[in-house]
């Protein structure tokens, strides 16, 4: 059966073209009479209206770019729905990209929602892309920055943030350590160029600091996953002296530090004590862990992400402050 076309209603509501245009996309007058008559037409008919010429007629596509580096990585999936449950009230689709710590990736992810024409994008970046990203803020793209910050700080202050207080968060998991009696740790970070894997260093560092500590941490910097949470552990029980305390910056790097710590016949904490930035569900597998860990808010990051996406794109052209939130953190210890 073929698709009715917009000739089709408006031949059957006995009407214009211009009025089933009007009626669909609501604006200009049109009696209630004549309403009633488009949309029985519209039903009968079975009337699907393009979406790509109502996109183009209203100036809006309804989609919402957002390209995250990890899409499975639970964190990452809570800020998504998050923003989803915000946005979807207002009849706006997401369209995910993972940029997988890729910033060749991204930058082509990047490319591809400015072709698709979204209505705005939600960046967690992997880095490298300040230009692309302020050439595209500068062409109207609404743009939110989650989770990290771009290279540049100016660059980064022309847009919305949400992120979480970094530093602060790894000097509070650090110094629970360094209180309980532990001097020599070694520290699992992502890379450099993601900004918070710059900014969980230095509140490590910031830890050691305050406590007086002036030796360099033994640390290891991977990429946010899995494998090098395990590769990092490998490396720290090769050392001589081994630390007796590991603080994992990220949630999927700690879930590789477990199962490595197991796997080798240790117990937590007392063979070696774990604080992980992010809970690790697995965690809870374990006897009498011990396990220290850091709070998130992924889901309510998403939908502040989400409520900063709408005002961005209901002022269209009005000019804004950039908003900048950041959720800050409590260290919790899992018995």
């Amino acid at each position: 059966m073929s698709k009715a076309t917009i000739k089709q209603v408006a031949a059957a509501a006995e009407v214009s073209t211009a009025t089933v245009s009007r009626v669909l996309n609501e604006s200009g007058y049109v009696s209630e009479e004549v309403k009633e008559r488009v949309m029985e037409a519209v039903d009968r008919l079975n009337y699907q209206p393009s979406a790509i010429a109502r996109s183009l007629k209203q100036d809006k596509t309804f989609m919402i770019g957002v390209i995250v580096p990890d899409i499975s990585n639970p964190y990452f999936m809570g800020i998504s729905r998050g923003i989803e449950d915000v946005v979807g009230q207002e009849g706006f689709q997401l369209m995910f990209g993972s940029s997988d710590e890729n910033p060749g990736k991204e930058e082509r992810l990047l490319q591809l929602f400015q072709e698709k024409r979204v209505d705005a994008i939600v960046l967690a970046t992997a880095g490298g892309n300040d230009d692309i990203v302020g050439r595209l803020a500068d062409a109207g793209v609404p743009i939110v920055l989650v989770d990290r910050k771009l290279e540049s700080a100016e660059a980064g202050e022309r847009l919305d943030l949400v992120a979480e207080d970094n530093a602060e968060g790894a000097f509070r998991l650090t110094s629970r350590l360094l209180e309980d009696g532990h001097v020599r740790i070694g520290v699992v970070n992502g890379p450099a160029r993601a900004s918070t894997g710059r900014e969980r260093d230095e509140g490590v560092r910031q830890a050691l600091r305050a406590r007086g500590i002036a030796s360099e941490p033994l640390v290891y910097n991977g990429e946010f996953s899995t494998e090098d949470g395990i590769r990092a552990v490998r490396r720290f029980l090769a050392s001589d002296p081994r630390p007796t305390a590991i603080v994992s910056l990220n949630n999927r790097m700690s879930l590789g530090v477990l199962l490595e710590i197991v796997r080798n016949g240790l117990r937590i904490p007392d063979d070696m004590a774990v604080a992980s930035f992010g809970e690790v569900e697995a965690g809870s597998l374990l006897k009498e862990p011990g396990l220290y860990y850091i709070d998130q808010h992924p889901y309510e990051m998403g939908t502040r992400a989400g409520e900063l996406l709408l005002r961005r794109i209901q002022a269209k052209e009005e000019k804004l402050e950039p908003a900048c939130e950041i959720f800050r953190h409590e260290v919790n210890r899992l018995n």
